[in-house]
């Protein structure tokens, strides 16, 4: 199967407009339309249905765009290879992140295999949930953190860290005069949460929480990342809820963070990998995690 044809064909099937497409291609409208003719020949099957409502993948066309896309995903994960090869590196993890996981403890953890497997290279995305997942299942991704279990089948999930969550306030705030703020006294006031698309994980978990009490959140805003809600939050738009570990790392001069009275109230963190055998580096990076995991079970405990 020629891979220009392949090409156009995703460039067509990801716009669903054959104008739009050959822009995306800088080339013009009826070369392309040529092409897909001709990979429809080489298949023997139609790939789009063409009519007055637009143009929409038929069932086979929908088919190829997946295979199509794990495809170029292993080329280019090839090219990734041979670059890293050149540079001195055995092999390369490639790690999604979403919901920005507690930073501290990623980057304890990249440390470790830093040093303990040097050779092995490793590069992270940051990436909404939903990309996550589907990078894994067309191998995108080797693996992913991220604040939720919800990836479906095929996607390993499993609980690494927990952390408190704390309350983020304005310095100044009437809440400061608590040294522990029950859940009934922060929901008084809006509230600065976060996107439930951009940080689905997140916004989940903080939404079950609020659920233990009878008062409906009043949301001002939402934010897209951690700096955003922070600097919404010094502007007065409302309060926030992070960990404690992501509040060491973005420090805002005028936010003060109380912890929350019901102790109950923590973010879980996961790690996440596709049901399949992992490589020998993945499987070493999985059990540092673990590692770290286990020893931070033990400082909490003693």
């Amino acid at each position: 199967m020629d891979l220009r044809r392949l090409r156009c064909f995703v460039a067509v099937a990801e716009e669903l407009h054959f104008t739009r497409a050959a822009a995306r291609l800088h080339i013009e409208q009826s070369p392309l339309s040529r092409t897909i003719r001709q990979l429809e020949s080489d298949v023997g099957a139609s790939l789009f249905e063409r009519g007055g409502r637009g143009t929409h993948l038929t069932w086979a066309g929908q088919v190829l765009l997946r295979d199509a896309r794990r495809v170029f995903a292993v080329l280019e994960q090839a090219r990734i290879n041979v670059k890293a090869a050149a540079t001195g590196y055995r092999g390369m993890l490639r790690i999604a992140l979403s919901d920005g996981i507690a930073q501290t403890r990623l980057t304890a953890l990249l440390a470790l295999c830093r040093e303990e497997e040097p050779d092995v290279g490793i590069r992270l995305f940051e990436t909404p949930f939903a990309a996550q997942v589907r990078g894994m299942r067309d191998d995108s991704f080797d693996a992913g953190f991220a604040q939720s279990d919800e990836a479906g089948e095929g996607i390993h999930c499993e609980t690494l860290w927990s952390d408190p969550l704390v309350a983020a306030i304005p310095n100044r705030h009437p809440l400061l005069a608590f040294k522990q703020i029950p859940l009934e006294e922060l929901l008084k006031y809006p509230l600065v949460m976060y996107h439930p698309e951009a940080c689905h994980g997140a916004s989940r978990q903080i939404k079950r929480i609020l659920r233990s009490t009878d008062i409906r959140p009043n949301i001002a805003e939402r934010a897209v990342t951690l700096e955003l809600m922070l600097t919404l939050v010094a502007a007065g738009y409302g309060l926030g809820f992070a960990t404690a570990s992501q509040i060491s790392i973005c420090r805002h001069p005028e936010i003060v963070t109380r912890p929350l009275a019901d102790g109950s109230a923590r973010m879980t963190t996961f790690l996440l990998r596709p049901h399949r055998e992992p490589s020998e580096p993945l499987q070493h990076f999985v059990d540092r995690a673990r590692l770290l995991r286990d020893n931070s079970c033990l400082s909490e405990q003693a």
